[in-house]
């Protein structure tokens, strides 16, 4: 049992410092952008997250419709029909753990649900929001 939980432990401080870095890059350059910046809003990102927009492929769609809205349970993508494993950290510590990882699949879900790519006041609510929900 003291082995699980050192191992929760080191997965849950890996992705919170990956997440934290992460956060602060896009406040940094948010800052650039506007210096009145006061950080990222839980509720913002849950707006993000939750509202419907025509998507890349013409279809009303928002990150809920693929990724539901508990994150802690298995999705499905709606065009492919593959399972997306949970999006929340806390129920699936492999999510948030590389910068890089991170970057690609808000790209990529921005432009599927928004037909463009987040700006950095976008993705940082969003990524507030994912990981406090």
């Amino acid at each position: 049992m003291k082995i699980l939980v050192i191992i929760a432990l080191i997965f849950n401080l890996g992705f919170s410092a990956v997440v934290d870095d992460y956060l602060n890059s896009l406040k940094q350059e948010q800052l650039n952008i506007d210096p009145t910046f006061k950080g990222f809003d839980v509720k913002r990102g849950e707006e993000i997250f939750t509202s419907k927009h025509i998507g890349k492929k013409g279809k009303e769609i928002s990150c809920v419709t693929c990724h539901s809205s508990n994150l802690d349970s298995v999705g499905e993508n709606i065009f492919t029909g593959k399972k997306i494993e949970p999006l929340s950290p806390k129920a699936n510590p492999k999510r948030f753990t590389k910068v890089k990882t991170i970057e690609k699949w808000l790209k990529r879900n921005f432009n599927d649900v928004y037909n463009r790519e987040g700006t950095n006041l976008e993705k940082g609510d969003v990524v507030t929001y994912i990981i406090n929900k």
